[in-house]
């Protein structure tokens, strides 16, 4: 029974690689065939694991004895329905990615099922455009095949003797269950293999070339409906436009490009070290005043740059926040996160623009979780991801290894760049479970305060408290370690917050921080560079998505912005308010904080609210003020839904 079931899911193996071969022998216009052996590669890890699947079903199915395909007549009856089933969907999946391949060049994707709400002008599209009747018996042919060479396979092995003994087919049967668990999950770690694993070839046509219309298929199918409406984004246009400081408004194209242009360039170029600290809360923090006094250390660090004390992330969680920051576009998607839709995977960052940089990525854990390896690899160019398994240091959780290690390994990384480094530091450890190494409590004391004390001033539990000072302590150790090398005099260091904590900030903030949950997207946004940093606080609305128009104009270069972020020192110079955007994913809200005012109303259109983030003094919501932040609001709203489908790199 194992044979035969192996001896089929090689058939098919054989045959995907057959059909990825085809696929490249037709669409690969002047693409080293050496180069592509990596998406074989990878793609024949897809293969398996959809192979792996359908085996697996197929295998335990016939494990139940009255079902067994070589026993009984209705086991074998049930298998080749079970394999005539998968030959058919095999056939109709491959044959209409070959078509949306040709029209698109993106392999199959849910959104092709969008198609059934226009049924009948599809359907005429398609009896117009393709010769459907051949098509269909194509099809019919193929499936007929396919299943005369399972059943050849079925024959050839029902005519070998049996030898073995039940002792040895449980033990057989064990190790294939093992072995096939291992195909479905793709490879040996933390996490299973994903599509966005695809995505780390920085080369669209070989990321698509490594999947197969199943995984590219199934892994979109939820996404499907994740899409813009042209009209709304059109009559919110020519606001978006004049907000952002479009120099060529196009309504036709939607164009929302910025180039900055420099005529005498700087021929110095700083380093940047942008910091993504995990759950970085402002409320928990020193410096909103926090009695605890949590962050003492970072508290000194923001008299010493230009720190903006109303910060806020579009949204709440660590996927949603790197998005933002990367892409400069908020993650509106109301269904999972935008870093887990195939068809958001290819983005334009400012990064890039960096011209003559390193760039560098470290993160303790693993950049499987949400598909972040996908938005990383896919479109930053020559990005060198460090990630669990690369350092010395050992894992101490879920999350990998410690955060101080994780910025001890990043110094020794940097100290050794002759060329001028963009890096990224991802830390993880203000996070469940709160794990604090052994090896750092000799230095780091750790504190016990009560629990009713702990409640009135933000946190829930001692260990997130003193995981929160831990953060402020691994900071200290970065920046101790870095001032001793000479990258340091030359680095600009940017520290922001993933995303902030839902709880209740008491009388340290106004009090529409914790009634309308801005706690859970309001974070600490500091710039620390002696040498080229002016000590400044802002205190007008900065965004995660202003971060690296920010960056980039104090690095005094050259860069394209195609989304919603700002230079925030521009900002700051012309006089002018910002605006932050923000989604309550759970809640259904969306809303803006614009001239010290917090408006948000429900996606449903009811439940609007207008309240001032500098003291509790009520405002009163009018008609003028509702129709005024509502379109603000929902100009917003839509060019984030556009541009998350349509913010893509130059190729």
């Amino acid at each position: 029974y194992i044979q035969w079931i192996v001896l089929t899911a090689i058939i098919f193996l054989l045959l995907m690689t057959l059909l990825r071969l085809i696929l490249v022998l037709i669409f690969g216009n002047n693409i080293s065939y050496n180069s592509l052996l990596p998406s074989f590669i990878l793609g024949f890890r897809f293969d398996l694991r959809m192979v792996s699947i359908v085996s697996l079903i197929i295998f335990l199915a016939g494990s139940i004895k009255p079902l067994h395909p070589f026993q009984t007549k209705a086991g074998r009856a049930i298998s080749f329905w079970l394999y005539g089933i998968f030959s058919a969907i095999f056939c109709v999946l491959y044959s209409v990615d070959f078509f949306h391949f040709a029209y698109l060049h993106q392999r199959l994707n849910g959104s092709v099922l969008n198609y059934a709400s226009d049924a009948k002008i599809s359907v005429n599209m398609m009896w117009e455009s393709y010769p459907i009747i051949k098509l269909a018996f194509s099809l019919l042919l193929g499936v007929i095949a396919l299943l005369a060479l399972i059943r050849l396979t079925y024959n050839y092995i029902l005519s070998k003797p049996i030898k073995s003994v039940r002792y040895t087919r449980i033990t057989w049967g064990l190790v294939f269950f093992v072995l096939l668990g291992l195909g479905v999950f793709g490879r040996a770690g933390q996490f299973p293999l994903r599509w966005s694993d695809a995505f780390r070839f920085n080369s669209d046509f070989k990321s698509q070339v490594a999947l197969n219309p199943f995984q590219s298929f199934f892994s979109s199918l939820s996404f499907r409906h994740a899409t813009f409406e042209i009209e709304e984004v059109k009559s919110h246009y020519n606001r978006m436009a004049s907000e952002l400081g479009v120099t060529n408004p196009d309504i036709k194209t939607l164009n929302f490009t910025r180039s900055v242009s420099l005529a005498n360039p700087s021929s110095q170029k700083p380093n940047v070290v942008l910091v993504i600290c995990e759950s970085f809360s402002a409320y928990k923090s020193s410096m909103i005043g926090n009695p605890l006094n949590t962050t003492p250390f970072f508290n000194q660090l923001t008299r010493e740059g230009i720190y903006f004390s109303r910060c806020f992330t579009p949204a709440y969680g660590t996927a949603r926040g790197v998005w933002a920051i990367v892409t400069g576009v908020p993650d509106v998607q109301l269904y999972k996160t935008a870093s887990r839709n195939p068809a958001a995977v290819n983005q334009h960052t400012i990064i890039n623009d960096f011209d003559g940089y390193e760039k560098h990525y470290f993160l303790g854990g693993s950049s499987s979780w949400a598909n972040i390896r996908g938005l990383l690899t896919n479109n930053i160019t020559g990005l060198k991801l460090h990630e669990e398994g690369d350092y010395k240091a050992a894992k101490i959780d879920v999350w990998g290894i410690s955060d101080k290690n994780l910025f001890l390994e990043a110094n020794k990384v940097l100290k050794g760049e002759k060329q001028p480094f963009f890096a990224v530091i991802q830390t993880a450890d203000n996070h469940r479970p709160y794990t604090i190494p052994e090896e750092d409590k000799v230095v780091f004391k750790l504190q016990n305060v009560p629990l009713d004390t702990l409640k009135k001033y933000g946190f829930t539990s001692l260990d997130e408290y003193n995981a929160f000072r831990y953060t402020d302590f691994s900071y200290q150790t970065f920046l101790d370690a870095a001032k001793k090398e000479p990258y340091f005099n030359n680095t600009i260091f940017v520290f922001i917050g993933d995303h902030g904590i839902l709880g209740d900030a008491g009388d340290m903030l106004p009090k529409v921080f914790t009634a309308q949950s801005l706690t859970s997207e309001h974070v600490p946004f500091l710039i620390y560079s002696p040498k080229y940093i002016k000590p400044a606080i802002y205190n007008f609305a900065a965004s995660q998505v202003d971060v690296l128009p920010t960056i980039a104009g104090i690095c005094n270069i050259s860069y394209t912005n195609t989304t919603l972020g700002k230079d925030l020192l521009k900002v700051a110079g012309d006089g002018t308010d910002n605006t932050a955007f923000i989604i309550d994913i759970d809640a259904r809200k969306i809303g803006v904080i614009s001239n010290n005012l917090y408006y948000n109303y429900r996606v449903t259109g009811a439940g609007d609210n207008l309240a001032s983030i500098e003291d509790n003094t009520p405002v009163t919501l009018t008609d003028s003020l509702k129709k005024k932040y509502r379109f603000l609001t929902d100009a917003y709203y839509q060019t984030a839904r556009y541009l998350l489908l349509n913010n893509k790199k130059a190729k």
